[in-house]
């Protein structure tokens, strides 16, 4: 049995597209960080957090392995998560504007075996976005519940003309890496 640690509908959706059977179920953690942490260190700590503490729930089933995964967009040494309110995801789009930034993505997989864990980075280019497109963005409601204020798959791709690395993983799961760490985690995908 496979369980996602993680709430994320985009996850969700690339593991059945994967073609991956698994059931759901979040784990509810505090995610800040941790003093001076940097931004890798930070998203491969809080995927292994996550599929430990769900681990931790149901470690008498067998055969059992726990993904866990979270995502941040990295730019100019800020680390943006989800935005707190429409003002915070303003001010995230406008540090964006016209500039590369990295989406990071820690993986971490726990079985009997241990944990296993790695980390996905795709550079993401981001146009120059007026204040006019910005507010038409936020108040779509699309980047509320995105990291860094936007989705790749959505409205905001008119804005990013070059990406290097996975695509997937700008989604929020990097599929590849994620299906080769379950295998190496001794999980039959």
């Amino acid at each position: 049995m496979l369980i996602l640690a993680s709430g994320s509908p985009r996850r969700r959706e690339l593991l059945t597209q994967a073609g991956l059977d698994f059931i759901v179920e979040a784990a509810h953690l505090n995610e800040d960080r941790l003093r001076d942490e940097a931004a890798a260190a930070y998203v491969q700590r809080l995927a292994v957090e996550k599929a430990q503490a769900i681990w931790h729930r149901h470690a008498a089933e067998s055969p059992l392995a726990v993904l866990g995964a979270d995502t941040a967009v990295v730019c100019e040494s800020n680390i943006l998560g989800k935005p707190a309110d429409p003002a915070d995801a303003r001010r995230m789009l406008q540090l964006l504007s016209g500039r590369t930034h990295a989406v990071m993505t820690g993986l971490a997989v726990v079985t009997t075996q241990g944990v296993r864990s790695d980390i996905d980075i795709t550079q993401v280019q981001f146009n120059v976005i007026t204040d006019e497109e910005i507010t038409a963005y936020v108040a779509t409601g699309e980047p509320l519940d995105k990291a860094g204020a936007y989705a790749i798959q959505g409205y905001a791709a008119r804005w990013i003309p070059r990406i290097e690395g996975c695509y997937f993983n700008v989604v929020g799961l990097p599929i590849a890496r994620t299906v080769a760490l379950l295998a190496d985690a001794g999980f039959r995908v």
